[in-house]
């Protein structure tokens, strides 16, 4: 599928209020541990993303009743992990890299087999991330290569102390998850502190962690023993910031604009791109902070604004890892020069993340350069992309969104190819940008 966006038709800019997704990252989760958790899970807000659907068809395939009492609403009947049962065929993850990592992990400690598959973007991701550090609790997993699909077979698990190379909330993730039910104590460790929604959700569920750092050595970690009961929770999942930074941007550099996005989540682990946007001179208001359930959420406000060009590199960039398309977006609008550096983790992305930004950045006319880490961008000012053509997406959602938000300050029309990855995470975008869409 493709979509041509046009240029923006309202010269008042873009105004009002929009209401983003629930979180991608806490939805998955929901699912999982509402799955294992002893008792009635219910969620709201839930992401109905292809990414997260998949994860709950998975627990379903292992014998979990989930209900859905609204369309973003989930009644889970957990029973604990005794309750799961063997699949009868392969689950199925689409293009979740998020579903598989942490499923590994998660099923390295049942008593049956499973396979994990993917499509072919999936299947071409490294997993071995995830699987050195299971095998190195017992688990047995087989894989081609270290890719998908990915056969988990039963075993007994115990407790590591492994240190994550990268800051990854899905290594981390993984291994705590195996940890459940391994013998003994599981400790991951991290040089930079990657997303904690897993600790934080896992907490809410009844587990106990230990939790530390060390300032002398900027050491993050967190242990969990094994064999704890998880207990079924309420809760409502945060709009996700992530989805909501295509808007962000949007206001930012289309003229006259004003829009405010209502109970976002700001997890500190996940504001870096509003680090950005401040850092860059964005005028961005963010009110009405409160907690919904252990995620802090509130209500941001942005404008039109003037910006100039910063470095971005270090502990920041864990926290915006998934913005950075959409960050040079913003970076060629401002005054100056953007450095983006120690993003290598961009290459292992839905795409190769590098190449598809700054191919994207040069179909709309930028000034961009690549780099073995990151890219540098130079900026026009706050002056609309300058060229139209057609920007191949790779099958890479936040590609594809980043796209659409530059067309929105663009003097020709811009086709963007495969846009229906869209809707693994944010359902419905296109319907949402005030401008003409046409889908093909």
């Amino acid at each position: 599928m493709k979509t041509t966006v046009s240029r923006l038709k309202n010269k008042n800019g873009l105004r009002g209020i929009i209401n983003i997704p629930g979180d991608k990252s806490v939805s998955h989760r929901s699912v999982m541990f509402g799955s294992l958790a002893e008792g009635i899970t219910e969620v709201s807000n839930f992401l109905t993303g292809e990414d997260c659907v998949c994860t709950r068809r998975a627990f379903e395939a292992l014998g979990v009743k989930i209900e859905s009492p609204s369309e973003t609403s989930l009644r889970i009947y957990g029973r604990g992990f005794a309750a799961l049962k063997a699949p009868s065929s392969e689950i199925y993850l689409g293009n979740s890299g998020t579903g598989m990592r942490l499923l590994t992990g998660l099923f390295s400690g049942l008593a049956f087999t499973t396979t994990l598959t993917g499509d072919e973007s999936l299947s071409g991701r490294p997993m071995r991330r995830v699987i050195d550090p299971l095998t190195q609790m017992g688990a047995i997993i087989e894989s081609h290569d270290g890719r998908a699909p990915l056969t988990i077979k039963p075993s007994k698990l115990h407790g590591i102390n492994y240190h994550s190379p990268v800051a990854s909330a899905q290594i981390k993730s993984a291994i705590l998850l195996a940890g459940l039910n391994a013998e003994g104590t599981t400790t991951v460790s991290e040089d930079h502190l990657s997303r904690n929604h897993t600790e934080l959700m896992l907490e809410a569920f009844g587990v106990k962690l230990v939790i530390a750092s060390e300032a002398k050595q900027s050491i993050f970690s967190v242990s969990i023993n094994g064999g704890i009961n998880l207990q079924a929770q309420k809760f409502a999942v945060p709009s996700d910031i992530s989805s909501a930074a295509f808007f962000l941007v949007a206001a930012t550099i289309v003229p006259g604009s004003e829009l405010t996005l209502p109970a976002i989540g700001i997890n500190p682990t996940r504001t870096g791109i509003i680090d950005v946007l401040q850092a860059m001179g964005a005028d961005i208001s963010i009110t009405n902070q409160r907690l919904e359930g252990r995620e802090p959420v509130a209500d941001i406000t942005v404008r039109h604004s003037e910006l100039r060009g910063i470095t971005i590199e270090g502990d920041i960039i864990p926290r915006l890892i998934d913005e950075i398309p959409v960050i040079a977006v913003l970076a060629a609008q401002a005054r100056g020069t953007t450095v983006i550096r120690n993003a290598e983790e961009l290459k292992v992305k839905e795409s190769n993340r590098i190449t598809s930004t700054v191919n994207m950045m040069r179909v709309l006319g930028a000034r961009v350069e690549a780099t073995d880490d990151g890219m540098i961008i130079e900026g026009s000012t706050g002056e609309p992309f300058s060229s139209g053509g057609t920007v191949d997406s790779k099958g890479d959602h936040r590609i594809a969104m980043s796209s659409a938000v530059a067309a929105l300050h663009a003097l020709a029309d811009i086709e963007i190819l495969e846009t229906e990855f869209v809707n693994t995470s944010f359902p419905g975008f296109f319907a949402r940008l005030p401008q003409e869409v046409l889908v093909s």
